[in-house]
């Protein structure tokens, strides 16, 4: 005698199981977590809810939406641009195509800046009227000039872009993090906007410069992954034939500028750290050039202090 079973029916477990596998079938390669991250978004839920309930239905009004995520996520889109988030510095970040996708080791040179600048300037030396001054260049989704911004409320903050849709994204993070009002925002190249052009310019003095630039060979770019490649903005990511355009130029514009920053903090690629090193010192004659690694051991940020 045949005995029919009836399909086992969807859990939020099993949703989440055969989600994680149908993106190890496309090559994904966090698929686990990424299946994760697409159920909380999809259910609203956070992880807690979520492991106390894997035995609950899955809401068979969200099946259609759940494919449709899971299918973005096989096509390779980065599940932070699926979701439209990522978390950097302990704080929630709007993120679209227009951006980058915040780096984890990005988080360092944030740090290190903090760190730093608190030795160079004591908190007793200023006050309200006359904080540091910070400048952040290519800020993409604000990330830098926000964290800044929030972890020292006595700075005052400039971000810059050459996207005008990057810096409306850093525009509405800004605001989400309530720091709107403490970041001026300027559209231009490099430090391009920041160069006094004659007498009647009034001259921008910078403390500190940070910059994640773009610094990924043009030939390089065909061979990322298809999540970078296919889906992050080009103008973030092509630092020119070998990477180092940005940095070049921003070297060459340092000694326009009316002051040199006291504190310049850079984010470089894989073996760029001695060259952009140099760069900064045929610039002047800082008292410290430090590198600092990344979780991976590169040198992933390099640090000059004057």
């Amino acid at each position: 005698m045949n005995i029919e079973h009836e399909p086992k029916p969807l859990t939020l477990g099993s949703a989440w199981r055969e989600g994680a596998k149908r993106l190890r079938q496309a090559d994904v390669e966090e698929a686990d977590a990424d299946a994760e991250l697409l159920l909380l978004y999809l259910l609203g839920i956070n992880k807690t809810v979520l492991l106390r309930d894997l035995r609950e239905p899955f809401p068979e009004t969200k099946l259609e939406e759940w494919n449709s995520l899971l299918q973005r996520k096989r096509n390779g889109e980065p599940v932070q641009y699926i979701i439209g988030e990522q978390y950097f510095y302990g704080r929630a970040f709007e993120v679209t195509s227009s951006v980058l996708i915040p780096r984890p080791e990005t988080e360092l040179l944030a740090e290190a800046i903090l760190n730093i600048a608190d030795v160079l300037w004591p908190a007793s030396d200023f006050n309200e009227m006359n904080g540091l001054t910070l400048l952040d260049v290519g800020t993409g989704s604000g990330i830098l000039a926000i964290t800044m911004a929030s972890e020292r409320p006595n700075w005052r903050i400039t971000a810059s872009d050459l996207s005008r849709e990057a810096l409306a994204v850093a525009g509405r993070n800004a605001g989400l993090n309530g720091v709107e009002e403490r970041i001026e925002f300027v559209q231009g190249d490099l430090l391009q906007p920041f160069i006094a052009r004659d007498e009647l310019d009034d001259p921008k003095i910078i403390d500190i410069l940070v910059s994640n630039p773009p610094y990924i060979p043009s030939s390089d770019i065909p061979h990322l992954q298809r999540e970078v490649k296919d889906h992050e903005p080009l103008l973030a990511l092509d630092g020119g034939e070998d990477g180092l355009n940005p940095y070049r130029i921003m070297s060459g514009q340092l000694r326009q500028l009316p002051q040199l920053p006291r504190l310049v903090g850079w984010e470089v690629g894989a073996g760029q750290a001695e060259d952009v090193a140099e760069l900064l010192r045929a610039v002047t004659d800082w008292d410290e050039i430090r590198f600092i690694k990344d979780y991976a051991g590169i040198d992933r940020h390099v640090i000059a202090i004057k």
